[in-house]
C-alpha cells in the first residue's frame, strides 16, 4: 500500500513537472526568450502560453521596465590637468528581449564600463570650472554615445545624471578662496556704486535747488519790475490826468487868476522853506517883486499851450 501511495505520489510530482513545463504564465513588462532543441524560437510576450515540454525552453528571462544602474566613482583628468572623482546614474530599457540575450553577455557590466569610458572623454575636453557649468552638456553626451553602442544590445539608454564631481582637496581650497575674493570684489564694486550714486544724486539735488532759486530770483525781479512799471503807469495817468483838469480849470472863468494866486502862494512857500533849512541865504536883489515872478510862471504856461505845470500841495 506504501508503495503504491509513493508512486501516486511520484506521478503526480511528474504531471506538475510536466504542466509547469507546459504552462506559462509571462507576466506584465516582462518577456521570455524560448529555445527550441538549443535554438532561438521566439520571445513570448506577456500573458498565458502552452510549451512542449522538453522540446521548447524558456532560456532567458528580460524585465521591459525602465532600470537604473549605478555608475561607481572613477578618477577623470580634465583638459588642464586636474583629476576628479565621478560618479552617476545611468537609466535604460530593454526594448529588444532577443538582441539582449544574444548581443552581450553580461549586460549590466557592459554597459557600466561603457558609461565610464565615455564619461572619461567627455571631462577630458573641459576644463575644471566648466565641468561644473556644462554637467547637463555631459549628460547629454553620455546618453548619446551608449544610446549608438547599445543598439546591438536591445537596450535603450534614457538619460545618465552626474551625481558628484568632486575635485581635490587643494584645487576645493584654491575655489574656495577665489569664491570668497570674487564676493568680496563684487562687495566693494556695489558699495562705490552706491557711494558714487549718492554723491551724484546729492550733487543733482544741489543743482535742482540752485536752479530753483535763480528761478524764483528771476521771477521775484519780474514781479518788482511789473509792479514798478505799473506804479510809474498809474502816477504818470494820475498826474495827466491832474494836469487836464488844471487845464481844464484854467478855460473857465477866473481860473486864470486861481493859478495866479497859486503860483504866489506856492513861491512864497518855498522861498520860506529856505530860510529854515540853512542859517546862510543868499538873497534875489528882486526879492520883494512878486509880480515879476508870477508873470514869468505864467509867460511860461502861455508858451505850454496854455497848461500850467503840476503844483506843489
Amino acid at each position: 500500500m506504501s508503495g503504491a501511495l509513493l508512486v501516486v505520489l511520484l506521478l503526480a510530482l511528474a504531471a506538475f513537472y510536466v504542466i509547469s513545463r507546459v504552462a506559462v504564465v509571462v507576466p506584465q513588462q516582462s518577456a521570455y526568450v524560448v529555445e527550441r532543441l538549443g535554438q532561438y524560437n521566439k520571445t513570448l510576450a506577456a500573458g498565458f502560453h502552452i510549451l512542449i515540454p522538453f522540446i521548447y525552453v524558456i532560456r532567458y528571462r528580460h524585465s521591459l521596465k525602465e532600470d537604473a544602474i549605478d555608475i561607481p566613482e572613477q578618477e577623470c583628468i580634465t583638459r588642464d590637468n586636474v583629476m576628479v572623482g565621478v560618479d552617476g546614474v545611468l537609466y535604460m530599457k530593454v526594448v529588444d528581449a532577443e538582441r539582449a540575450s544574444y548581443g552581450i553577455a553580461n549586460l549590466p557590466f557592459a554597459i557600466i564600463q561603457l558609461a565610464q569610458t565615455t564619461l572619461r572623454s567627455e571631462i577630458g575636453k573641459l576644463d575644471l570650472d566648466r565641468t561644473f557649468e556644462e554637467r547637463t552638456h555631459i549628460n547629454q553626451a553620455v546618453v548619446t554615445e551608449i544610446d549608438k553602442a547599445s543598439e546591438a544590445w536591445g537596450v535603450k539608454v534614457l538619460r545618465y545624471e552626474i551625481k558628484n564631481i568632486r575635485p581635490p582637496q587643494g584645487v576645493l581650497d584654491a575655489m574656495e578662496k577665489q569664491m570668497r575674493a570674487e564676493r568680496e570684489k563684487r562687495a566693494s564694486i556695489l558699495k562705490s556704486e552706491g557711494e558714487r550714486d549718492a554723491l551724484i544724486n546729492t550733487a543733482e539735488g544741489h543743482k535742482q535747488q540752485e536752479i530753483k532759486q535763480s528761478e524764483a530770483k528771476k521771477q521775484q525781479q519780474i514781479n518788482e519790475a511789473e509792479g514798478e512799471a505799473e506804479a510809474i503807469r498809474s502816477v504818470a495817468e494820475a498826474t495827466a490826468d491832474g494836469i487836464r483838469q488844471v487845464a481844464a480849470a484854467i478855460q473857465v472863468p477866473g481860473g486864470f487868476e486861481a493859478v495866479q494866486l497859486r503860483v504866489a502862494e506856492q513861491y512864497v512857500h518855498e522861498f520860506g522853506k529856505l530860510a529854515k533849512e540853512g542859517n546862510t541865504l543868499v538873497v534875489p536883489s528882486n526879492l520883494g517883486d512878486v509880480a515879476s515872478m508870477i508873470a514869468l510862471a505864467m509867460n511860461v504856461v502861455k508858451r505850454q499851450g496854455g497848461t500850467p505845470p503840476a503844483l506843489g500841495q
